[in-house]
């Protein structure tokens, strides 16, 4: 699946199966639960926020200033990403370039959250997100999945947790990573990419009127996974 692929119909005959989106901020799990349900289903896994973290390693290696949207947008023409399926999980190319590991650093997530309020590259990975899920049989978990990318999933889940339970497991994430970074840096960081989520001008991060809110602050992967299926049981 890449950059230059032509857009499917979100609303068009899927063949292998319905569309399951997960949408949350960051530290819900969003990840760790999208694959394992996935998996479950015996369906396609889709991680839509490496899309923007592969455009935020190509601002950066750049060396451009990930606000400055007129030059962030002139690199969108000649920036190929490729997700490819593999037996570790799902490799991201960008210009031909593995940038698996690369794009899963802090830094990278900053400027992430930066490029992904510009309208433009929204507009640039929107076709790209719903021809990786045209025919169905997949689980895509990001920010704006029920509200925007896919309006007419058949099952919508939007996942919540105290940002200090959040913050938590964030930064275990870094550590185990190997990313130096204090707790209460990343508890301030993740605020700060819940305010610039929710304020954004287009696709705000929030909760698909249709979507089965649940709350991970006390839940295991496997207890969210649960519900999950029984809600999906109670749909198809």
């Amino acid at each position: 699946m890449t950059g230059q692929q032509a857009v499917g119909s979100v609303g068009q005959r899927r063949e292998q199966g319905p569309i399951i989106t997960i949408d949350g901020p960051a530290g819900v799990g969003k990840s760790t639960i999208a694959k394992q349900l996935a998996s479950r289903l015996g369906y396609q896994y889709l991680d839509t926020g490496a899309l923007y973290r592969a455009v935020a390693w190509k601002v950066r290696a750049s060396d451009v200033d990930p606000a400055d949207h007129r030059t962030v947008t002139k690199l969108l023409p000649e920036t190929r990403i490729t997700l490819e399926q593999s037996e570790d999980g799902v490799r991201v190319l960008v210009d031909a370039q593995d940038v698996t590991r690369e794009i899963r650093t802090q830094e990278i997530s900053e400027i992430a959250s930066v490029v992904s309020a510009i309208p433009a590259v929204r507009q640039w990975l929107l076709p790209i997100q719903r021809q990786a899920a045209a025919s169905g049989g997949v689980v895509a978990e990001g920010r704006d999945l029920g509200t925007h990318v896919f309006p007419e999933a058949d099952v919508k889940f939007f996942l919540e947790a105290d940002v200090d339970v959040r913050a938590v497991r964030r930064h275990d994430q870094l550590q185990a990573a190997g990313h130096v970074a204090s707790l209460t840096q990343t508890q301030e960081q993740i605020k700060a990419r819940d305010l610039r989520d929710q304020a954004r001008a287009v696709a705000p991060l929030v909760a698909a009127a249709d979507a089965r809110l649940i709350n991970t602050s006390a839940l295991g992967v496997e207890a969210v996974v649960e519900q999950m299926m029984a809600v999906i049981a109670s749909k198809l």
